[in-house]
């Protein structure tokens, strides 16, 4: 029982310098040479004993604060005055690769109505899949088209993180410069909260976390 408690008041101990070294971090990167953009606020886990070959995690995270309003395109059978729309009378019009690598370069995210899914597939896959960008079930696909469906998924998009392990470092956008300190920690706190319970060995499958601006050298935080 002693251990047991022991243990919870040092994990709870380590929650609360890693919150503060990200406080830290954020005070400084705001130090920086100002920029005349909005720079995004990039998170870098850095994992070890992971096995990329063999080990795979991808998941999209919903996160508390909306990061930015992403471009997305919309699949569907009718234009919707919601979003951008390309229907399926006009799947023709992307024949050649060219016109999808295109249409991938314009529009960050893309939606579809499920009963079009095949056809997507079939006409656009080839280029949105290794894109990363097909429709998917997990934030992507429409079983009833209205407007207040629409709104509610462009809604969830906007604050959603796709995490995919490609390499030993996953790096994500999680929010913008203009956002609060405690937004965009409470965006951090999500995202590494449902990361470590994907993870095949939990905390210690990372390394450590690094948080920067666009313009910036990374700060490194310490987990142990």
């Amino acid at each position: 029982m002693f251990y047991a408690c022991l243990r919870i008041i040092w994990e709870d101990k380590t929650k609360m310098d890693i919150k503060q070294q990200l406080k830290n971090a954020l005070v400084e990167l705001r130090k920086e040479k100002v920029r005349k953009f909005d720079q995004t606020v990039e998170l870098i886990v850095n994992l070890q004993k992971f096995n990329i070959k063999k080990e795979n995690v991808n998941l999209v995270v919903s996160v508390p604060n909306t990061i930015k309003k992403k471009r997305i395109a919309a699949f569907l059978e009718t234009k919707s005055s919601n979003v951008d729309t390309i229907t399926e009378a006009e799947f023709k019009n992307y024949k050649n690769k060219k016109a999808i690598k295109n249409l991938v370069k314009k529009y960050d995210f893309f939606i579809s109505q499920a009963k079009l899914m095949p056809k997507v597939a079939t006409s656009f896959g080839k280029v949105l899949g290794p894109a990363g960008k097909m429709p998917s079930p997990q934030l992507g696909i429409l079983m009833n088209v209205d407007n207040k469906q629409i709104s509610s998924l462009i809604e969830k998009i906007n604050k959603s993180v796709k995490i995919r392990t490609k390499e030993a470092s996953i790096k994500l956008s999680i929010g913008k410069q203009s956002m609060k300190d405690e937004e965009i920690l409470e965006n951090i706190n999500t995202i590494y909260n449902t990361l470590i319970k994907e993870l095949p060995r939990d905390k210690e499958n990372i390394k450590n976390i690094e948080i920067k601006f666009t313009m910036t050298k990374p700060i490194k935080i310490k987990l142990r």
